[in-house]
């Protein structure tokens, strides 16, 4: 298998010192945590709670964090949950210790209405500006996601 990537490039040239946010989370209540983390870290950083970004921001952390349950879980192993700040986006990294599980590009057309599973990596390709798997060791990946931040 592949590594996906929606968009091969770097990320956004981000100022020497990103603002960034880092944890753990936990099976099975992980994406929720995920979650809210993130929805309290986009607060901290002054994005408005329920506003555009912070809802896609959301959004795409909990399926990054849903996959990397289903997909990368390894038992007694966490997943870890970064957030960046960059100057136009906010970049949701889910780091999880099964490398050898990558995703897969999503196949084009409509999803099945009765398919029971199969949807989060259409919801990240639709609702974020690039995306891409990362392998840096043999031990874990990152998926990554870049939302536009709105003006």
């Amino acid at each position: 298998m592949a590594a996906c990537h929606r968009e091969a490039s770097p990320p956004d040239s981000a100022p020497s010192r990103p603002s960034s946010s880092s944890a753990s989370a936990v099976p099975p209540r992980g994406a929720r945590l995920a979650r809210r983390l993130a929805e309290q870290q986009l607060v901290a950083w002054g994005i408005a709670y329920g506003s555009g970004t912070a809802r896609t921001v959301a959004l795409v952390t909990a399926e990054l964090a849903s996959n990397a349950i289903t997909h990368g879980h390894l038992p007694g192993r966490d997943f870890r949950l970064t957030l960046l700040l960059l100057p136009q986006a906010v970049r949701i990294e889910v780091t999880d210790t099964r490398p050898d599980r990558l995703p897969l590009q999503p196949p084009p057309g409509p999803v099945p209405t009765d398919a029971g599973s199969g949807c989060g990596l259409l919801l990240i390709d639709a609702y974020a500006n690039r995306w891409g798997c990362t392998v840096r060791d043999a031990y874990t990946k990152t998926v990554w996601a870049e939302v536009a931040r709105s003006a």
